[in-house]
């Protein structure tokens, strides 16, 4: 049996500013932004080249088996780029907030790319969950 992982919810507290970072700053395209029933709205956005999503929900009633996270608490989610100054130089022209690209050296982070799977930058959302940008030596498709 496959299993897929395809769309994650990314907890925001405004939906209008988050599809306008998510789109216009990093560049994501927006699959889908509907209110699928009175009050309850859905966008649903994907990173270029990626087969996973993030959706953003408001209205929608929480399950008692997945309880509904506060924004800005999702931390880690992790993309990966083919050329990771392109990408940094990319970001920061559309404003959004990387760091420096770092890699994991003999002290812990330190600033500079690494060796193969070893640069990374970081960028929070307007809402605080956080973001990792790793480079890959090959697009996915190769690998």
């Amino acid at each position: 049996m496959d299993m897929t992982l395809e769309v994650i919810p990314v907890p925001v507290s405004d939906l209008d500013r988050s599809k306008k970072f998510y789109e216009e700053g990093c560049g994501f395209k927006v699959d889908l932004d509907d209110e699928v029933a009175p009050g309850m709205r859905i966008i649903q956005l994907t990173p270029p080249g990626s087969r996973c999503s993030i959706a953003m929900l408001a209205g929608m009633p929480s399950h008692p088996d997945q309880p509904q996270m506060a924004p800005g608490t999702l931390h880690g989610l992790q993309l990966c780029v083919t050329d990771i100054a392109a990408a940094h130089a990319e970001l920061t022209a559309k404003s959004v907030p990387v760091t420096a690209i770092q890699h994991v050296g003999a002290t812990g982070w330190e600033e500079g790319p690494g060796e193969t799977w070893n640069s990374f930058m970081f960028f929070k959302d307007p809402d605080g969950n956080t973001w990792c940008v790793q480079e890959a030596p090959s697009p996915l498709s190769e690998r």
